[in-house]
């Protein structure tokens, strides 16, 4: 009996060893569980609540408002100029790649950069001292420097022209709409609209793809700008997202009963630099829900391991984080999560 008392406490000895290094020292602290279950290790829940729910509609109609910006020329965009009772001057041409386009009297003019009112007055000041109280009109005929991207599981993904227009669900259906693959014999649309993306400007707008494009909603289906990135998401390729304050953060591909520990030791484990919590992000990057993890009261066998779900992004934060609600509302999107969730499936870790 004394053998076996004495080889347990030396298992439980070398178990502590082997996690002590793990620990941040807040294990021993009172748990805040926003629910019922005692022990749960989500001590906070946040996002899809109406407040939020309530500041992404006032986004989406902020967008929607905008104005669209004054069209500047460039390089390649193809342009017709008239002059009002002299046909003979008038021309069709494109913008060279210095930005500039021959015209009669004048040479070389630069229109690149320039609003058309800009250019057309250009023109008519130029001409002025060959022509009467010139009249000069400038019309696009082909723009090639207003482009958007869109990639991921879509059939034609690539660069497309884009105008004032062009709303979401019509760069969708430019780029062939859902890709396919087969399986089970049977052609099957791989695109995961619940989880893809439109970034602009390094902001995840808070776009419902499903609306957008299924059902035509307004609101959702946003006027897309020049520069704008779209990733649509594959469901065919479920996947775990683990990045932050990790020794190796990747992206790996889900199975049945993966959990937080097991995932953070896949990527080597936390950094010194990380944060007291870890934060789980679910359901995607436009209208997340957020899971504030204690793992230090899991590692002291205070709370359950929290069971992973397809598409999580485990965030481990840096441990300057002060307010939780304001690292919340300025948390997306970080450049390292975008990359992790647009990188190529070979990018995937399948161990």
């Amino acid at each position: 009996m004394k053998v076996r008392c004495r080889s347990i406490l030396a298992a439980l000895a070398l178990f502590a060893g082997c996690y002590a290094d793990r620990l941040t020292g807040n294990y021993d602290s009172v748990f805040e569980v926003t629910n019922n279950d005692d022990d749960s290790a989500v001590i906070d829940e946040t996002g899809r609540d109406e407040e939020t729910l309530a500041r992404n509609r006032k986004r989406l109609m902020e967008l929607e408002m905008e104005e669209e910006p004054a069209y500047h020329m460039n390089a390649g965009d193809q342009v017709e100029i008239r002059v009002y009772d002299h046909p003979d001057l008038g021309m069709k041409t494109r913008i060279g790649p210095d930005g500039m386009v021959g015209f009669a009297f004048m040479g070389q003019v630069k229109l690149s950069g320039q609003t058309i009112a800009q250019g057309a007055e250009s023109i008519r000041e130029g001409l002025a001292p060959y022509v009467k109280n010139p009249v000069v009109s400038i019309t696009i005929i082909d723009v090639q420097s207003e482009t958007a991207t869109i990639a991921g599981s879509c059939a034609r993904p690539g660069v497309y022209g884009v105008s004032n227009s062009t709303r979401l669900a019509d760069l969708y259906a430019m780029a062939g709409s859902s890709a396919e693959r087969l399986f089970n014999g049977v052609d099957v649309d791989v695109a995961d609209l619940d989880h893809s993306v439109l970034v602009r400007k390094g902001e995840v707008l808070p776009v419902d793809f499903r609306l957008a494009i299924d059902k035509g909603d307004v609101l959702n289906n946003v006027r897309i700008r020049k520069g704008d990135y779209v990733f649509i998401a594959q469901r065919m390729e479920a996947a775990v997202t683990i990045c932050g304050e990790v020794k190796h953060p990747h992206k790996r591909l889900f199975e049945p009963g993966m959990g937080l520990i097991e995932t953070l030791t896949a990527a080597g484990w936390m950094l010194e630099t990380h944060w007291k919590h870890v934060i789980i992000i679910r359901d995607g990057l436009a209208n997340p829900k957020l899971y504030k993890v204690d793992v230090d009261g899991i590692l002291a066998g205070k709370c359950r391991n929290i069971p992973l779900k397809s598409g999580d992004i485990i965030y481990v934060p840096k441990d300057n984080l002060s307010e939780y609600n304001v690292f919340v509302r300025k948390l997306l999107p970080t450049a390292q999560i975008v990359n992790l969730l647009t990188s190529r499936a070979s990018a995937f870790t399948s161990n």
